[in-house]
């Protein structure tokens, strides 16, 4: 795995909104992995804020991401990251070669109540323990 200039591994998550899927990701990413890893989210069409049961499921378990906003993507972005991690932005993403890429199909957790957003906050979980592993860190 590659390494940025700071010597960690960046990883960029990106969905339409930035505002659901791709931000409780950043959440958990930055959670478990602290400092060890560059964390960045964005959107392709970026929402005019964070959604609000994003925001109280991942409270639920500890993570406080109120202060995060939905960003537009950028082709900087893209490039400054080792991981790119789509869900569900299909072309809108800029592809470069060098770079790794993912696509994790995960629910739209826009216009769902807590409850359905609850498994997509845990399955984000699962997969960012396991990129963890994958890019040689441990969970915090």
């Amino acid at each position: 795995m590659p390494e940025t200039v700071s010597g960690k591994p960046s990883v960029l998550f990106v969905c339409v909104h930035n505002a659901g899927r791709s931000q409780m990701a950043a959440g958990w990413l930055t959670h478990l992995a602290g400092d060890r890893v560059e964390v960045r989210s964005a959107g392709s069409a970026p929402a005019e804020q964070v959604n609000p049961i994003a925001v109280q499921a991942m409270a639920e378990v500890g993570i406080d991401i109120t202060a995060a906003h939905p960003k537009v993507l950028s082709v900087d972005a893209v490039q400054a990251s080792d991981v790119v991690i789509t869900m569900g932005c299909g072309d809108a993403c800029p592809i470069f070669p060098g770079k790794r890429y993912e696509d994790w199909k995960l629910d739209d957790p826009a216009g769902q109540d807590i409850e359905a957003v609850r498994p997509i906050r845990d399955e984000i979980e699962h997969r960012i323990r396991a990129l963890l592993t994958e890019l040689g860190q441990s969970a915090g």
